[in-house]
């Protein structure tokens, strides 16, 4: 197997496409491998940045009349896209979303979903096997249990899938903190989901946009 190294390795805006997967309450309910919050939270930032970035972003259910649609804090970052609803587990066995993705005209498939060792697993090692370059986000995934989450995750790796979190996945995009176009956006994208990170930014602007108190006296 390749390594996967050298910078044209690393994940470009210009070059990924995103592909969410069953974000549903019917997965959230057994999601033990996580705090379902914090994927609720990652999953949103996730959608967030690939928004910032133009990355095109398809979202995906499993019948979702019976497990419930995707979160709404996933589809109001897109509130014009269709989601697409499918009967088949495996993801990447469904046309239309196939179709969607080729559409893009990219080749680095990046995939977050519930559950990992399931709706992630499968669509992530077929994709690989038929020539993408594929990335799971795994902070924005979850199995059924510890256990579920880890060893699907070893097994994709062992199928040369690459893996990552969110917060890296952003990072990677912006490469470059005077990428001018995206930083401010970026900034604001992530403020609401980095935690203390967050919280020291907001402060930095705060002291920044305070005026110095004229001299006593």
């Amino acid at each position: 197997m390749a390594l996967r190294n050298g910078l044209s390795s690393l994940l470009r805006p210009e070059d990924s496409v995103l592909v969410l997967i069953d974000h549903q309450p019917y997965q959230l309910a057994n999601l033990n491998s996580h705090d379902p919050q914090a994927v609720v939270n990652n999953t949103t930032a996730l959608a967030k940045v690939a928004k910032v970035f133009g990355v095109p972003t398809i979202l995906t259910s499993v019948i979702a009349a019976r497990g419930g649609v995707i979160f709404p804090h996933i589809t109001e970052v897109f509130p014009e896209q269709e989601v697409i609803d499918r009967t088949f587990i495996n993801t990447w066995q469904d046309e239309k979303v196939v179709d969607a993705v080729k559409a893009t005209g990219r080749k680095q498939l990046i995939i977050a979903g519930l559950w990992t060792e399931i709706c992630v697993a499968m669509p992530a090692i077929q994709a690989a096997g038929e020539g993408w370059d594929v990335t799971v986000i795994t902070d924005a995934s979850g199995g059924t249990s510890v256990e579920a989450h880890e060893v699907a995750i070893q097994r994709m790796i062992a199928a040369g899938i690459n893996m990552m979190t969110w917060l890296a996945l952003a990072s990677e995009w912006q490469r470059d903190w005077a990428r001018g176009e995206t930083a401010t956006d970026l900034n604001d994208a992530l403020k609401y989901h980095i935690g203390g990170s967050a919280i020291a930014y907001l402060w930095e602007q705060q002291l920044l946009n305070t005026p110095v108190p004229a001299a006593a006296g």
